[in-house]
């Protein structure tokens, strides 16, 4: 059996359908009809990795067709659990999370080469960040740390005493902050003090709400 016949073995027998493959996996439509019919010769590890759980099949066979199909080491002492539902979002750069108010399509598909997974379910288009710089890195209490992955929420409620993303008039660059509320007035502030605190404007525009923090220590 060939690459592509395994490939469309597993999403036929997953009961998914080829969009909702796509969007697991953060490819476009026509990329998941390329592997089903062999046209694509070439698979990323990371679209592999992505198609293996999105399907439930285990990526050295979708690969190489060596081994089970999928994992049934534990399948004689009870049945296998479901897999938590997941979802794969794009890990992008301050500049372009900073162009997310002026671009009318600012993350077309396949716009990224890095993708994380998370079980949150966005209620809009949603990105992650590598956090930079110490300004979030609290002595105590929260703390959000260096190299951290923030992921962002575009269409998340915005209040008062949550973690946003901002973008701030003559910066390029989009800001990592809590938003505050003082004396009517919102306020973007750091958790580190030693950083000061700045007052949100008509020149601000809050780009999402950080729903995740995610530590990688590689």
């Amino acid at each position: 059996m060939e690459r592509h016949e395994r490939i469309a073995r597993a999403i036929q027998v997953s009961g998914k359908k080829k969009g909702e493959i796509a969007s697991l996996c953060g490819v476009a439509n026509s990329a998941v009809t390329q592997w089903i019919t062999g046209e694509s010769k070439s698979l990323r590890p990371e679209n592999l990795y992505a198609l293996a759980k999105a399907t439930g099949f285990r990526a050295e066979w979708l690969a190489i067709g060596e081994g089970d199909e999928r994992d049934t080491s534990e399948s004689n002492v009870s049945p296998a659990a479901q897999p938590t539902k997941s979802f794969r979002y794009p890990v992008i750069s301050w500049v372009a999370a900073g162009a997310w108010a002026e671009a009318v399509e600012p993350y077309p598909a396949g716009f990224s080469d890095s993708y994380e997974f998370s079980e949150y379910d966005s209620k809009g288009t949603a990105f992650w960040l590598k956090v930079k710089g110490d300004s979030m890195t609290a002595p105590a209490g929260q703390s959000v740390t260096e190299g951290t992955l923030i992921l962002v929420d575009t269409e998340a409620e915005v209040a008062p005493g949550k973690l946003v993303v901002a973008k701030l008039r003559d910066s390029n660059e989009a800001t990592f902050k809590k938003l505050v509320s003082d004396g009517g007035r919102l306020f973007l502030k750091p958790l580190n003090p030693s950083y000061p605190i700045e007052a949100v404007d008509e020149n601000c525009r809050i780009v999402g709400v950080v729903v995740q923090a995610l530590q990688k220590f590689y």
